[in-house]
């Protein structure tokens, strides 16, 4: 049963139940967005996430599971999503498989895994999500990887995903003007997941120099929800454009 429209914008994240993810669910959730929060396996880190921000607002933050990889699935996340406050204003295609995978090794769920979860979903969850983003004037944002500009050795179908999901942004950004804007992020190297930018310094990370970026540290996830919270509700005239979040990473490459 639906609930009385709410006065307050919602957001889908895929994937949200951890790191970037959880980050962008939580400022958003801080200047006022009501939550879906999407996962598939970590259904304990997304029921402790609803959890932290419904106490915080009551009845902001839903939390559903879907397998994206399911066609079927997405269309039921949508329609669940949508239909349980009767609205959608920004969806955030976050959800990724990641993992390295050298050429003579590449199988078919391969493929299929890698651009099933970074190309195939964002797609179809935007073409299910459409009809609720026009009647808000709302947004997409796809979060990608600036390896989708530069290349990776042994990551070539994960990076050749992500650039397909840029290649629909830009896309979709044309087609779907002028009622719903679409961006992208690309992070550069984000801090490893055992350590968060509220409990390190930049002085005790320690990573392979080469990870660095000209300014020498890497990102926090906290520094990519800063990026999707400007794109979303601060940068209106800005579509079809993809956001390198990297402290200028590609320079040094």
């Amino acid at each position: 049963m639906m609930n009385k429209i709410s006065d307050n914008p919602v957001v889908l994240i895929t994937g949200s139940a951890a790191r970037i993810g959880a980050d962008i669910a939580r400022l958003l959730h801080s200047s006022g967005y009501c939550i879906i929060v999407h996962y598939l396996h970590s259904q304990e880190g997304a029921r402790e996430l609803c959890d932290e921000l419904n106490q915080g607002r009551t009845n902001s933050c839903l939390s559903l599971q879907a397998d994206l990889q399911d066609l079927d699935a997405i269309e039921e996340l949508a329609r669940q999503g949508i239909a349980h406050w009767g609205r959608l204003d920004a969806l955030i295609n976050n959800a990724s498989s990641f993992y390295p995978i050298s050429l003579e090794k590449i199988q078919q769920a391969d493929w299929q895994n890698l651009m099933g979860s970074n190309a195939r979903a964002p797609a179809f969850l935007s073409k299910a999500c459409y009809p609720a983003l026009k009647k808000t004037s709302g947004c997409i944002l796809n979060i990608s990887d600036i390896a989708a500009s530069t290349g990776r050795s042994d990551y070539s179908l994960y990076t050749m995903a992500k650039a397909a999901l840029e290649n629909l942004s830009r896309s979709l950004a044309r087609e779907l003007a002028p009622e719903v804007r679409v961006n992208a992020i690309a992070p550069g190297f984000i801090l490893p997941p055992n350590v968060s930018g509220a409990e390190s310094s930049k002085s005790d990370i320690t990573v392979d120099p080469l990870s660095y970026s000209c300014l020498n540290y890497p990102a926090s996830t906290e520094d990519i929800a800063h990026a999707a919270l400007f794109l979303i509700r601060k940068a209106s005239y800005i579509t079809g454009q993809t956001l390198h979040v990297d402290g200028g990473r590609k320079l040094i490459f």
